[in-house]
Protein backbone atom coordinates (compact mmCIF):
# COMPACT_ATOMS: atom_id res chain seq x y z
CA UNK A 1 0.00 0.00 0.00
CA UNK A 2 1.35 3.44 -0.89
CA UNK A 3 2.10 6.03 1.80
CA UNK A 4 1.76 9.74 1.06
CA UNK A 5 0.80 13.07 2.68
CA UNK A 6 -2.69 12.48 1.25
CA UNK A 7 -3.30 9.14 3.02
CA UNK A 8 -6.31 10.61 4.86
CA UNK A 9 -7.89 11.33 1.46
CA UNK A 10 -6.61 8.71 -0.99
CA UNK A 11 -4.63 5.49 -0.73
CA UNK A 12 -3.34 3.41 -3.62
CA UNK A 13 -2.10 -0.10 -4.22
CA UNK A 14 -1.12 -2.32 -7.14
CA UNK A 15 -3.26 -5.43 -7.63
CA UNK A 16 -1.28 -8.27 -9.25
CA UNK A 17 -3.03 -9.88 -12.19
CA UNK A 18 -2.30 -12.34 -14.96
CA UNK A 19 -0.52 -12.94 -18.24
CA UNK A 20 -2.71 -12.15 -21.24
CA UNK A 21 -2.89 -14.11 -24.48
CA UNK A 22 -0.99 -11.23 -26.14
CA UNK A 23 1.96 -11.73 -23.78
CA UNK A 24 1.31 -8.62 -21.69
CA UNK A 25 0.77 -8.60 -17.92
CA UNK A 26 -2.56 -7.33 -16.62
CA UNK A 27 -2.44 -5.65 -13.21
CA UNK A 28 -4.62 -3.05 -11.50
CA UNK A 29 -4.27 0.24 -9.67
CA UNK A 30 -6.78 0.49 -6.84
CA UNK A 31 -7.54 3.98 -5.52
CA UNK A 32 -9.55 4.20 -2.30
CA UNK A 33 -10.95 7.62 -1.38
CA UNK A 34 -12.16 8.98 1.93
CA UNK A 35 -15.92 9.15 2.40
CA UNK A 36 -17.47 11.72 0.07
CA UNK A 37 -14.31 12.32 -1.97
CA UNK A 38 -14.02 11.86 -5.72
CA UNK A 39 -11.23 11.63 -8.27
CA UNK A 40 -11.19 12.23 -12.01
CA UNK A 41 -11.47 10.33 -15.27
CA UNK A 42 -8.94 10.82 -18.11
CA UNK A 43 -11.15 13.64 -19.52
CA UNK A 44 -12.39 15.23 -16.30
CA UNK A 45 -14.14 18.36 -17.53
CA UNK A 46 -13.06 21.99 -17.50
CA UNK A 47 -12.46 22.16 -13.75
CA UNK A 48 -10.89 18.73 -13.33
CA UNK A 49 -7.35 17.40 -13.09
CA UNK A 50 -6.70 14.32 -15.25
CA UNK A 51 -4.53 11.61 -13.64
CA UNK A 52 -0.91 11.50 -14.77
CA UNK A 53 1.35 8.48 -14.41
CA UNK A 54 5.14 8.53 -14.15
CA UNK A 55 6.75 5.08 -14.40
CA UNK A 56 10.31 6.38 -14.00
CA UNK A 57 12.33 4.01 -11.82
CA UNK A 58 10.36 0.93 -12.87
CA UNK A 59 12.21 -2.09 -14.20
CA UNK A 60 11.30 -4.33 -17.13
CA UNK A 61 8.46 -2.09 -18.28
CA UNK A 62 8.34 -1.03 -21.93
CA UNK A 63 4.91 0.55 -21.69
CA UNK A 64 1.71 0.70 -19.63
CA UNK A 65 -1.78 1.03 -21.12
CA UNK A 66 -4.46 2.25 -18.71
CA UNK A 67 -7.94 0.81 -19.26
CA UNK A 68 -10.66 3.13 -17.93
CA UNK A 69 -13.90 1.82 -16.41
CA UNK A 70 -17.07 3.76 -17.13
CA UNK A 71 -17.00 6.97 -15.04
CA UNK A 72 -19.77 8.92 -13.33
CA UNK A 73 -20.91 12.46 -14.12
CA UNK A 74 -20.98 14.89 -11.18
CA UNK A 75 -22.48 18.38 -10.89
CA UNK A 76 -21.27 20.76 -8.21
CA UNK A 77 -21.51 24.55 -7.94
CA UNK A 78 -22.93 24.71 -11.45
CA UNK A 79 -19.96 22.85 -12.95
CA UNK A 80 -19.75 19.37 -14.46
CA UNK A 81 -16.95 16.93 -13.77
CA UNK A 82 -16.39 13.29 -14.70
CA UNK A 83 -14.75 10.73 -12.48
CA UNK A 84 -15.08 8.15 -9.72
CA UNK A 85 -16.40 8.22 -6.15
CA UNK A 86 -15.23 6.15 -3.18
CA UNK A 87 -13.11 3.55 -4.98
CA UNK A 88 -11.93 2.67 -8.48
CA UNK A 89 -9.69 0.02 -10.00
CA UNK A 90 -7.84 1.07 -13.15
CA UNK A 91 -6.60 -1.99 -15.09
CA UNK A 92 -2.96 -1.60 -16.18
CA UNK A 93 -1.77 -3.61 -19.17
CA UNK A 94 2.02 -3.84 -18.95
CA UNK A 95 4.33 -4.62 -21.85
CA UNK A 96 7.60 -6.06 -20.62
CA UNK A 97 11.06 -5.26 -21.96
CA UNK A 98 12.11 -8.86 -21.20
CA UNK A 99 9.32 -11.39 -21.56
CA UNK A 100 10.29 -13.87 -18.83
CA UNK A 101 11.71 -11.48 -16.22
CA UNK A 102 9.92 -10.03 -13.20
CA UNK A 103 8.45 -6.54 -13.25
CA UNK A 104 9.29 -3.87 -10.69
CA UNK A 105 6.70 -1.10 -10.67
CA UNK A 106 7.70 2.27 -9.22
CA UNK A 107 4.97 4.73 -10.09
CA UNK A 108 4.21 8.30 -9.16
CA UNK A 109 0.53 9.07 -9.73
CA UNK A 110 -0.58 12.72 -9.75
CA UNK A 111 -4.32 13.18 -9.57
CA UNK A 112 -7.02 15.53 -8.46
CA UNK A 113 -9.32 14.76 -5.53
CA UNK A 114 -12.51 16.63 -4.62
CA UNK A 115 -14.85 17.09 -1.70
CA UNK A 116 -16.21 20.64 -1.39
CA UNK A 117 -13.05 21.88 -3.09
CA UNK A 118 -10.63 20.14 -5.43
CA UNK A 119 -6.93 19.74 -4.66
CA UNK A 120 -4.02 18.03 -6.41
CA UNK A 121 -2.65 14.89 -4.74
CA UNK A 122 0.26 12.52 -5.37
CA UNK A 123 0.77 8.89 -4.40
CA UNK A 124 3.91 6.77 -4.80
CA UNK A 125 3.42 3.08 -5.47
CA UNK A 126 5.87 0.19 -5.65
CA UNK A 127 5.21 -3.47 -6.43
CA UNK A 128 6.96 -6.62 -7.64
CA UNK A 129 5.10 -8.60 -10.32
CA UNK A 130 4.00 -11.24 -10.86
CA UNK A 131 2.60 -12.05 -7.43
CA UNK A 132 -0.50 -13.82 -6.15
CA UNK A 133 -3.17 -12.61 -8.59
CA UNK A 134 -6.24 -10.65 -7.51
CA UNK A 135 -8.25 -11.43 -10.61
CA UNK A 136 -11.80 -10.50 -9.59
CA UNK A 137 -11.49 -6.70 -9.03
CA UNK A 138 -9.35 -6.23 -12.15
CA UNK A 139 -11.73 -8.24 -14.32
CA UNK A 140 -14.73 -6.37 -12.90
CA UNK A 141 -13.08 -3.07 -13.88
CA UNK A 142 -12.36 -4.38 -17.38
CA UNK A 143 -15.99 -5.48 -17.71
CA UNK A 144 -17.11 -1.98 -16.65
CA UNK A 145 -15.42 -0.27 -19.60
CA UNK A 146 -17.68 1.53 -22.10
CA UNK A 147 -19.08 -0.58 -24.93
CA UNK A 148 -17.40 -0.37 -28.30
CA UNK A 149 -19.30 1.41 -31.07
CA UNK A 150 -19.85 -1.90 -32.86
CA UNK A 151 -21.35 -3.65 -29.82
CA UNK A 152 -23.57 -0.64 -29.11
CA UNK A 153 -24.92 -0.63 -32.67
CA UNK A 154 -23.57 2.81 -33.54
CA UNK A 155 -23.95 3.76 -37.20
CA UNK A 156 -21.51 5.79 -39.30
CA UNK A 157 -20.38 8.74 -37.19
CA UNK A 158 -19.89 11.96 -39.17
CA UNK A 159 -18.57 15.36 -38.22
CA UNK A 160 -18.21 18.83 -39.65
CA UNK A 161 -15.68 21.48 -38.70
CA UNK A 162 -15.76 25.23 -39.12
CA UNK A 163 -13.21 27.85 -38.20
CA UNK A 164 -13.86 30.17 -35.25
CA UNK A 165 -11.67 33.04 -34.04
CA UNK A 166 -9.49 30.92 -31.75
CA UNK A 167 -9.83 27.42 -33.15
CA UNK A 168 -12.41 25.10 -34.67
CA UNK A 169 -16.04 24.24 -33.98
CA UNK A 170 -16.76 20.52 -34.23
CA UNK A 171 -20.27 19.18 -34.83
CA UNK A 172 -20.57 15.41 -34.48
CA UNK A 173 -23.56 13.32 -35.57
CA UNK A 174 -23.86 9.94 -33.85
CA UNK A 175 -26.53 7.48 -35.07
CA UNK A 176 -27.31 5.49 -31.90
CA UNK A 177 -30.28 4.48 -29.79
CA UNK A 178 -30.79 6.38 -26.56
CA UNK A 179 -28.77 4.88 -23.68
CA UNK A 180 -30.19 6.99 -20.85
CA UNK A 181 -32.23 10.03 -19.92
CA UNK A 182 -29.23 12.30 -19.40
CA UNK A 183 -26.78 11.62 -22.20
CA UNK A 184 -23.59 13.64 -22.49
CA UNK A 185 -20.84 13.44 -25.09
CA UNK A 186 -17.15 13.90 -24.35
CA UNK A 187 -14.67 14.62 -27.16
CA UNK A 188 -10.93 14.04 -26.78
CA UNK A 189 -8.17 14.87 -29.25
CA UNK A 190 -4.86 13.08 -29.69
CA UNK A 191 -3.12 16.33 -28.72
CA UNK A 192 -3.61 16.97 -24.97
CA UNK A 193 -2.68 20.65 -25.36
CA UNK A 194 -5.89 21.33 -27.30
CA UNK A 195 -8.61 22.65 -25.01
CA UNK A 196 -11.99 21.00 -25.64
CA UNK A 197 -15.12 22.83 -24.53
CA UNK A 198 -18.03 21.09 -22.83
CA UNK A 199 -20.34 19.77 -25.54
CA UNK A 200 -23.88 20.87 -26.26
CA UNK A 201 -25.92 17.73 -26.95
CA UNK A 202 -29.25 17.38 -28.75
CA UNK A 203 -31.07 14.11 -29.41
CA UNK A 204 -33.51 13.72 -32.30
CA UNK A 205 -34.92 10.21 -32.55
CA UNK A 206 -32.06 7.80 -33.23
CA UNK A 207 -29.47 10.52 -33.75
CA UNK A 208 -27.32 12.36 -31.23
CA UNK A 209 -25.68 15.66 -32.20
CA UNK A 210 -22.82 17.10 -30.14
CA UNK A 211 -21.23 20.52 -30.70
CA UNK A 212 -17.95 21.62 -29.11
CA UNK A 213 -15.09 24.05 -29.67
CA UNK A 214 -11.46 22.93 -30.03
CA UNK A 215 -8.91 25.60 -29.10
CA UNK A 216 -5.15 25.00 -29.57
CA UNK A 217 -2.40 26.81 -27.67
CA UNK A 218 -1.91 29.09 -30.67
CA UNK A 219 -5.59 30.14 -30.40
CA UNK A 220 -6.19 30.02 -34.14
CA UNK A 221 -7.89 27.72 -36.68
CA UNK A 222 -6.08 24.43 -37.37
CA UNK A 223 -6.54 21.15 -39.24
CA UNK A 224 -8.60 18.66 -37.23
CA UNK A 225 -7.55 15.01 -37.47
CA UNK A 226 -11.02 13.47 -37.36
CA UNK A 227 -9.75 9.88 -37.47
CA UNK A 228 -8.00 10.19 -34.10
CA UNK A 229 -10.83 11.87 -32.21
CA UNK A 230 -12.14 9.85 -29.28
CA UNK A 231 -15.83 10.31 -28.61
CA UNK A 232 -17.54 8.93 -25.51
CA UNK A 233 -21.30 8.88 -24.96
CA UNK A 234 -22.12 8.71 -21.24
CA UNK A 235 -25.39 8.10 -19.40
CA UNK A 236 -26.28 6.88 -15.90
CA UNK A 237 -25.27 3.22 -16.22
CA UNK A 238 -24.03 2.91 -19.80
CA UNK A 239 -21.31 4.34 -22.00
CA UNK A 240 -20.05 3.98 -25.57
CA UNK A 241 -16.48 4.47 -26.76
CA UNK A 242 -16.18 5.68 -30.38
CA UNK A 243 -12.96 6.16 -32.34
CA UNK A 244 -12.96 8.78 -35.07
CA UNK A 245 -15.57 10.25 -37.36
CA UNK A 246 -15.87 10.85 -41.09
CA UNK A 247 -15.53 14.51 -42.08
CA UNK A 248 -18.40 15.87 -44.16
Amino acid sequence: MAQSPFDDVVTAEILPGWETSEGTHMAGLRLVLADGWKTYWRAPGAAGIPPQFDWTGSANIQGVAVHWPRPEVFYQNGMRSIGYANEVVLPLEITRTETDAEITMNALVNLGVCLDVCVPASVQITAELPAKPQTAPIQAALDARPQTAALAGVGDVTCTVEAIDDGMRLTTSIPVSQIGSSEIVVVETADPTIWVAETTVVRSGLSLTAVTDLVPEAAQPFEVDAETLRITVLAQDQAIDITGCALN
